[in-house]
């Protein structure tokens, strides 16, 4: 079962980003532009998770998320917040509202896909694949482990994105921008070199051994995980 997501959020180009990364990991995604909206959407169809911006035209996030709260169809339904406002007073008026969880702009898409699989595993693990699974690779998302012929594969927390990331999508390549974008976030001033370090990284703890080179590099285009 696709889990579907509701964005709410009105900066148009943010919205389109999110629906973007969030359609790649495999969610079904709709954008609402404003709270009014968002509660019209949820009436025609509930939401497995909803990522609720804080500012938003006609009904603010943190009314949105009274609304669903009191009504008796919605009081379940996992929310994250998004927000410039990173004073902790806010935050807890957030949580106390009744979010799942805080987010405070700008974020990286990474830490954002991982908390929305953290709070989707809690309040619904039937939804979400603890593994991925490519060829002799596993990544176990539970224990963040990898295991390439079933021996353990030790790789830093932007290695391990890494992975996760080329895993969902086999095969596929993913430019240098792409990646920035995707384990960095678009807020974040990265280098390009930097995704070739890293990738490197990756490369050597994934073929040690004299392994089959896991990673495919695509001249002029990025990098790709053999989908074999």
């Amino acid at each position: 079962m696709i889990p579907y997501v509701i964005v709410v959020e009105d900066e148009a180009a943010l919205a389109t980003l999110l629906q973007y990364n969030l359609e790649k990991e495999g969610y079904e995604v709709a954008i609402a532009s404003d709270g009014e909206e968002a509660l019209l959407m949820v009436s025609e169809r509930v939401p497995d998770m909803m990522v609720l911006d804080w500012m938003l035209p006609k009904l603010s996030g943190i009314e949105v998320c009274r609304c669903l709260r009191a009504d008796k169809s919605t009081p379940n339904i996992p929310i994250i917040m998004l927000t410039a406002r990173s004073e902790e007073d806010e935050r807890v008026r957030g949580l106390d509202t009744g979010a799942d969880d805080y987010i405070t702009k700008p974020f990286a898409l990474s830490e954002l896909l991982a908390r929305i699989r953290a709070v989707l595993r809690r309040a619904k693990p039937s939804l979400i694949e603890e593994s991925l699974h490519c060829g002799n690779l596993v990544l176990d998302r539970s224990t963040h482990k990898v295991l390439r012929h079933g021996k353990e594969v030790p790789l830093g927390p932007t290695e391990f994105r890494l992975l996760e990331h080329f895993m969902s999508q086999p095969g596929r390549v993913f430019s240098r921008t792409q990646l920035i974008d995707a384990i960095w976030g678009t807020e974040v001033d990265v280098e390009i070199r930097t995704v070739d370090v890293h990738v490197g990284r990756l490369r050597r703890a994934l073929n040690a051994g004299h392994q089959h080179d896991a990673i495919r590099t695509v001249r002029s285009a990025g990098y790709a995980l053999r989908a074999d």
